[in-house]
């Protein structure tokens, strides 16, 4: 069969590649087509665009590239056509493939979605568009499936969550050792975990930065997105205290202490990798006021929205600011901050229901075509 896959992130190239690991081990003759980035390239199939070209981030980003958007949209309506795909998966990146769908069920394709769109927490009535145009949705938080199910009336797959499986699979790999890699000391590790996009790395990276000279009994680790040269980081590099390290997240967080984190799935793999943190955010102060009066979750973490409390610190927007980033940093390093927070990171494993996530989908997909 013929798959055609579009991720428009980082994390949904993380997920997407796991997906196609899956597919292959299921279908080993299977072609594939995807929007993505290196990790689904490295698994096999073929690449349309990468998702560096694509990200752009809030409301007044999003117009200012709308002309861009656009000719992606139209390009990738052509790709799909003159592929013709047995089967569509679109991977979370809603404002994209939301559009995709709609053109694409009225064409015939046969749609899936994997990760939800998050219309539980804005966009509500994204649930209509979701009826009429995506036969079939894979949902991975455990509140997903009550929503779509028991509020609208829409049979959904829970599937559990791909983090677990892409973090347990790096666990069990064998790699050398991360200080002697990365020319680190034997000081305890934070991680800096500024997010992927570039307006908001050089928001949040500035305020990160204010914490090491307070603490130099740690050393602080930025973590580089995959699609930004090290260049980029270059003028945040002025510390001895602070390094820099790209395409390593996971060995960073395996041998992290602490962390502190741009609101995103990073602050799930942080928690999954039980590394105490504190979550920040601090966007244009524009789409940051309309985004706020959309909005009505009590919090922007997946950790703390899944466990339904608080259990790492958000610091948001005004919040996010040297003095008060300080004052919850100290709290994260000590106890009983700390233990509370490792003893809800445990609750957190069980509430996610284990491995498998991207196989249940394939083996979902086969089932419901060979039928």
């Amino acid at each position: 069969m013929k798959y055609y896959i579009i991720a428009g992130e980082a994390s949904g190239d993380l997920h997407g590649s796991n997906l196609m690991k899956a597919l292959y081990k299921k279908a080993p003759t299977a072609e594939v087509r995807f929007w993505g980035g290196d990790l689904m390239q490295k698994v096999g199939g073929r690449l349309v665009k990468h998702y560096k070209d694509l990200a752009f981030m809030g409301f007044i980003e999003v117009v200012a590239n709308l002309r861009t958007i656009l000719k992606n949209i139209a390009f990738c309506k052509k790709d799909i056509l003159q592929f013709r795909p047995d089967v569509l998966i679109f991977i979370d990146y809603p404002g994209f493939n939301m559009q995709i769908a709609k053109w694409a069920k009225k064409q015939g394709f046969d749609t899936h979605y994997y990760i939800s769109p998050q219309i539980w927490a804005w966009k509500e009535n994204r649930i209509k568009d979701i009826k009429r145009n995506i036969n079939q949705m894979y949902v991975i938080l455990p509140f997903e499936k009550d929503f779509y199910e028991n509020k609208h009336q829409y049979p959904v797959h829970y599937v559990g969550h791909p983090l677990i499986d892409a973090i347990e699979n790096f666990r069990t790999k064998e790699t050398e050792d991360f200080r002697i890699k990365h020319q680190l000391d034997e000081r305890p590790i934070v991680a800096l975990l500024p997010g992927s996009r570039k307006q908001e790395i050089k928001k949040l990276l500035e305020t990160m930065l204010t914490i090491p000279q307070h603490f130099p009994e740690y050393q602080f680790v930025i973590a580089g997105a995959p699609s930004l040269p090290k260049t980029f980081y270059e003028p945040f590099l002025t510390n001895d205290s602070v390094h820099f390290v790209s395409n390593d997240t996971y060995n960073l967080l395996n041998n992290s202490y602490a962390a502190i984190v741009t609101s995103g799935t990073a602050t799930l793999e942080t928690a999954l990798f039980r590394i105490p943190q504190i979550v920040v955010y601090k966007g244009n102060e524009i789409s940051y006021q309309i985004a706020k009066r959309i909005i009505t979750l009590k919090y922007i973490s997946l950790v703390n929205l899944i466990m339904d409390k608080e259990v790492v610190k958000e610091l948001i927007q005004s919040e996010c600011n040297p003095t008060t980033l300080k004052k919850e940093f100290e709290k994260v390093i000590n106890n009983p901050k700390r233990k509370e927070i490792l003893e809800n990171y445990d609750k957190l494993w069980k509430k996610l229901e284990g491995r498998g996530a991207s196989e249940r989908v394939i083996n979902i997909i086969h089932s419901l075509k060979n039928n």
